[in-house]
């Protein structure tokens, strides 16, 4: 082998060839838990994202979330409607909503968090404890470094 030779890496699938069937198959394990407390995935993308601090537009939330910002007012209407979340005026600007969870969304999001964390600690379970670490530190920082994490 030359200087300037690099060994050759063992074959392997693109990442994308190994990672979307387990985002599938990790959000099929979710659907259950989901489909228990009546949320749809976005309703859970929601309930995730509005933490203590309330989001001060729809849109805002849409594309915090990903979700197309027509799209999502019916989830979030659902999820008003359940008193899950609480869409309130602003009172600087009266033509925009603030955002924010109930006591209720909380303890909700907390609950099926909690089952979907079992599940996944579950499938982790077949790693080595480092491994299983190392594994999460990068998928944080490989969703971090592409601004989906």
């Amino acid at each position: 082998m030359s200087e300037n030779a690099t060994p050759r890496e063992e074959p392997r699938p693109d990442l994308a060839a190994m990672v979307v069937p387990l985002g599938r198959a990790l959000m099929a394990a979710e659907r259950p838990v989901l489909d228990a407390h009546g949320l749809t995935m976005w309703g859970y993308a929601v309930l995730l994202h509005l933490d203590e601090a309330p989001i001060r537009t729809q849109a805002a939330l849409a594309e915090a979330v990903r979700a197309d910002k027509t799209r999502i007012i019916p989830v979030l209407d659902d999820l008003e409607a359940r008193e899950l979340i609480r869409r309130v005026p602003d009172p600087q600007d009266r033509r925009v909503r603030l955002l924010s969870l109930t006591a209720g969304g909380r303890r909700l999001r907390d609950t099926v968090q909690a089952a979907v964390r079992l599940n996944e600690e579950r499938l982790l379970a077949r790693l080595p404890r480092a491994d299983r670490e190392g594994f999460l530190r990068s998928l944080r920082a490989l969703a971090e470094a592409t601004g989906t994490g």
